[in-house]
């Protein structure tokens, strides 16, 4: 088969951080049976793998699997596919990659190594007090939440403060059993050069916590540009690997940039 295969931080200032993807360039006007997809993203054992394929000029379609399910959208494995077009093809740096996707066409554009993505942005809708899925919740987290707002397919929670954020001791196996994609946990940042923190805990489609998710900024931009009352947002994910993200809401769409690398580069047999 000799396709090249990559895996990439994304989200990442040095290696080993941010949030490690593979993307595989697959061959131009192929078609790839969707179990061999999952079962090269099962054995990766990442949070996403990317599948990439040119469809003409700077147009590719792109799809995300983790290791045990598609998934409808994925910011950190579209930022290092985007990253690999323009450092291992022929895409040039002034060219956007423009990915065909089950959340319709993103756009990546590329700034002295700062990638940004255009992606459309979640509706945060709070839950009535009574709701049974607070108590729930409360449970999971086993800790006071300020708030829980429905998301899309996800749950959006506010804690205290980064210590709680920090110190969370998350049940796992209850929290699979809720019928969402993910949580996503955040707070006010305690540092000045940030404007929130967040955690985003995914066991339903694999993931037990998520090192930089991509996707939750689609609704944790829009959250925290209310509160906050600006546009303009940086902040960062504090899971174990960490990731820096910067933000921009633009209407009904926002701009999520940050940096990437190469860790790893092969073919497959």
């Amino acid at each position: 088969m000799s396709l090249q295969i990559f895996q990439v931080d994304a989200f990442a200032s040095k290696a080993f951080t941010g949030n490690p993807a593979a993307v595989c360039l697959l061959k131009e006007n192929t078609v790839y049976d969707d179990k061999w997809m999952q079962s090269l993203a099962a054995e990766m054992n990442l949070s996403e793998t990317a599948f990439v394929s040119k469809q003409k000029d700077n147009i590719y379609s792109l799809r995300w699997f983790t290791p045990t399910t598609e998934v409808n959208l994925c910011g950190h494995a579209t930022l290092a596919s985007a990253h690999i077009l323009w450092t291992e093809t022929d895409l040039a740096e002034d060219k956007n990659a423009i990915f065909e996707t089950l959340s319709g066409r993103l756009e990546v554009s590329h700034n002295k190594g700062l990638m940004t993505m255009n992606f459309p942005t979640e509706t945060v809708t709070p839950l009535e007090t009574e709701h049974t899925v607070i108590a729930q919740i409360d449970n999971i987290l086993s800790c006071r939440c300020l708030g829980v707002y429905q998301t899309n397919e996800d749950l959006l929670v506010e804690v205290d403060s980064e210590a709680v954020l920090e110190n969370l001791q998350v049940d796992i196996p209850q929290l699979a059993t809720l019928p969402i994609r993910c949580l996503i946990v955040t707070t006010r940042s305690k540092h000045h050069h940030l404007d929130f923190v967040s955690r985003v805990f995914a066991p339903a489609v694999g993931i037990n916590e998520d090192p930089v998710t991509g996707s939750a900024h689609c609704s944790l931009t829009p959250f925290w540009a209310n509160k906050l009352g600006k546009k303009k947002l940086s902040a960062r994910q504090i899971s174990a690997r960490g990731g820096n993200l910067s933000l921009e809401l633009l209407a009904d769409r926002v701009a999520i940039s940050g940096t990437a690398l190469t860790i790893l580069k092969g073919y497959l047999t």
